[in-house]
């Protein structure tokens, strides 16, 4: 059984896109998943399958869909590939608050063409870099005055695409690690 970081993309604590945590964790337990937890009502969980990571996305969006009503992109990660992510962060230094880098992940790779006249764009002071299936953004003020958004990525790309910060990619990170340290027993010594 692998360890898996879900990023439901979209969700809001209201509306169309509305997913309680509580319900959602109820939802994918009924469904076989194991280990089964939930982190702030943005769309965070962690949970244990033999499924493949796209089997996965598949199988959670179905069950969101059918029991909880949203028709939300998934993006499923390990708990390593986006450690990978973190390692990759170009965007480092004093000059780069990390409370100001944006991790994105995305559902598939975006065509190489695609990427190369979106890199080709100035963003001012904002920063974008794009690595096979993860994107950064460096954006130093308001997130909501800039024009680097998921939606912005999504709409360019063409691919579904979930954003997080880095306190909500260690978190999940960490979560995942401790799932894995509990699911693999530990020789020991004598």
């Amino acid at each position: 059984m692998k360890t898996y970081i879900v990023l439901l993309r979209g969700v809001m604590p209201t509306g169309k896109n509305k997913v309680p945590m509580a319900q959602l964790r109820q939802v994918l337990s009924d469904a076989g998943f194991q280990q089964v937890r939930t982190w702030i009502q943005s769309g965070n969980a962690v949970l244990r399958s033999d499924l493949s990571a796209k089997e996965v996305e598949l199988r959670v969006h179905q069950l969101i869909k059918e029991h909880i009503g949203p028709d939300l992109a998934i993006v499923v990660r390990t708990g390593h590939e986006l450690r990978q992510m973190l390692d990759n962060n170009p965007f480092l230094g004093d000059e780069y608050p990390i409370a100001r880098v944006f991790f994105v992940s995305f559902q598939e790779s975006p065509a190489e063409e695609k990427v190369q006249a979106l890199l080709a764009q100035d963003f001012g002071q904002e920063k974008l870099r794009i690595d096979g299936m993860s994107a950064y953004m460096f954006i130093p003020q308001a997130f909501s005055d800039s024009k680097l958004s998921n939606n912005f990525l999504e709409r360019k790309l063409g691919v579904a695409a979930t954003t997080r910060n880095f306190n909500t990619i260690t978190k999940m990170i960490a979560w995942a690690e401790e799932e894995q340290d509990v699911a693999t027993p530990h020789k020991i010594s004598s």
